[in-house]
């Protein structure tokens, strides 16, 4: 299923986003990343294999400059809110909504004074077979 890289790709094609989001953790400098969260869950699933599922998901910006964190999470955060179709390039999925779970927050700060923000949002999606 390439719902997390449709949703990554999503994400990059906002106009002036300083840095590409990328899948999997943090780097030790100035980064921007999603990855899964607990919690996912099917609500309904059918014999043919076809899943409704809620999937959890997080997106974490570090970097020195927390002015420029804010303004790119809550960038992400509008164009998460606005969209309305994230189409499967292998068929793999139906995406239905997407919500925001947490508004960005402060989440730490490291030895390094590199501030980590988070985003958390919850999709909703079939899968299929």
């Amino acid at each position: 299923m390439d719902f997390i890289d449709r949703l990554k790709d999503s994400v990059n094609s906002i106009p002036n986003l300083p840095m590409n989001c990328i899948l999997g953790y943090l780097k030790p400098t100035e980064s921007l990343v999603l990855y899964p969260l607990p919690g996912s869950k099917v609500t309904s699933e059918t014999y043919d294999g076809e899943k409704d599922q809620v999937l959890n998901y997080e997106f974490a910006m570090k970097s020195k400059d927390q002015e420029q964190i804010q303004k790119v999470l809550w960038l992400i955060q509008t164009h998460l809110e606005e969209l309305l179709e994230l189409e499967s390039s292998d068929g793999s999925f139906d995406f239905w909504k997407i919500e925001i779970a947490n508004k960005p927050y402060i989440s730490s700060e490291d030895d390094e004074k590199y501030y980590i923000f988070i985003l958390d949002v919850q999709a909703s999606i079939t899968t299929y077979k």
